[in-house]
């Protein structure tokens, strides 16, 4: 399917979201509690530490030829406009959550597609495993766990993988 026909086809936005991936029409997992959690307390915390940039929770990303809507996207105040809809190009910063059923790979051709558009900094967490997936640039991907300190586009204080599963227990 195309990306025109795709954006003119009803419901895509009912939740969970619908998405155009490699040609694909795919609907996104409905999240779990710990998913749903992760997704609220870091939108939070990214937002209450930055000015310059804004992180949305499930916003729409036109990157031709995809139509994906990561769990978190990060993108510079600057390049949002003051219209509603969907967001035209690739976030500066892109966070997926692993849900347990989820595949890995799917998920990495995601972010792999929006770091050759323009994408910074990557995360894929993996909360069953502790663990997440970084990556920056051209870079292979790193994978972090435990105490280790988390690259964030120098918009964070220094966080943690350990601080970052936390946040799937705050109320």
């Amino acid at each position: 399917m195309s990306l025109a026909e795709f954006l003119a086809q009803p419901k895509i936005e009912a939740s969970p979201a619908w998405e155009l991936i490699d040609g694909r029409v795919v609907q996104k997992t409905m999240p779990t509690l710990f998913h749903s959690r992760l997704q609220r307390n870091l939108v939070n915390y990214i937002n209450d530490r930055t000015d310059k940039f804004e992180a949305v929770q499930e916003l729409r990303c036109i990157v031709p030829p995809y139509s994906s809507v990561p769990d978190i996207a990060i993108i510079a105040g600057h390049r949002l406009g003051d219209e509603d809809g969907p967001f035209n190009g690739a976030p500066d910063w892109l966070i997926e959550i692993r849900s347990p059923d989820q595949s890995t790979l799917d998920l990495q051709n995601k972010i792999l597609h929006c770091l050759s558009n323009g994408t910074q900094l990557a995360w894929l967490i993996d909360i069953t495993r502790q663990q997440i997936w970084v990556w920056q640039g051209d870079s292979l991907p790193i994978v972090f766990a435990g105490v280790d300190l988390l690259p964030s586009l120098d918009i964070l204080p220094e966080i943690t993988v350990d601080a970052v599963m936390k946040m799937t227990s705050r109320k």
